[in-house]
């Protein structure tokens, strides 16, 4: 009875035209990857934690084959949404397309035996940036951006916001739970560690481990992340792990 997590799946089971192919030659048939290794790796009585970024889908119903396709894998798994998972509507949408085995948190918290997992998306922070981590590359989707002061108040409008819904959802841990998980779509934490808003929040609610996506190629050998104040973070997004979930309790 393991935990697992992997994060960014962006799956187009249901959005043929979205295929992640053109983000690399990584990306090519990743879905068999993932596939491959879950089955090796996850046992039924397991639990997999997916931090956000899901499927490329519009619509929940769109997003049905690809909610299929993890229901069909291994284990109990919970998931919060991330900055492209557009089909997210409200919580009772989502749960209407959602598989037995699949289990959404947002502003609630989910016990699983003695572990308690709670989290939020968040969102862009002027706090800390990841640019020197990240081989950038140009793809068919890239899209340039010109920041205004007006974009960098509304950021942190939305960052503050997803700070109290993090806390909503902490709050909300069960009290019984031997270890207590925290599921981020955006880092939490600098690459280095400094405290941060959404880190203060994390060491206030006594979490153990954090798990979290969204960051895409990744410069390898940069050591990044680690454990601070006795909470261990977890990048985990897909292509940083080869598309080989991470083990974070046995």
């Amino acid at each position: 009875m393991a935990v697992w997590a992997l994060a960014d799946l962006h799956l187009s089971f249901g959005v043929p035209d979205k295929k992640m192919d053109v983000f690399g030659d990584n990306w090519i048939d990743y879905t068999d990857k993932v596939k491959e290794h879950w089955h090796a790796l996850i046992k039924p009585d397991d639990l997999v934690l997916i931090a956000g970024d899901i499927s490329w889908a519009m619509r929940p119903e769109d997003a049905i084959p690809d909610l299929q396709w993890i229901h069909e894998m291994p284990g109990t798994k919970v998931m919060i949404r991330g900055n492209h998972d557009y089909w997210w509507a409200s919580v009772s949408k989502v749960e209407k397309v959602l598989p037995p085995s699949i289990h959404i948190l947002q502003n609630n918290a989910f016990l699983w035996r003695d572990i308690a997992v709670g989290g939020a998306r968040l969102w862009d922070t002027a706090e800390y940036r990841f640019n020197g981590y990240i081989d950038f590359k140009e793809n068919a989707r890239s899209k340039k951006l010109t920041v205004t002061d007006n974009d960098l108040a509304e950021t942190e409008k939305v960052f503050v916001r997803e700070l109290s819904r993090l806390e909503l959802s902490l709050k909300a841990l069960s009290k019984d739970a031997t270890k207590r998980v925290v599921m981020t779509h955006y880092p939490p934490i600098s690459a280095t560690l400094e405290l941060s808003r959404a880190a203060e929040i994390i060491e206030k609610y006594q979490i153990n481990e954090c798990v979290f996506g969204h960051l895409h190629n990744v410069k390898r050998g940069i050591p990044m992340f680690g454990t601070k104040n006795d909470v261990t973070y977890h990048l985990t997004s897909c292509d940083f792990l080869d598309f080989i979930p991470k083990k974070i309790y046995d």
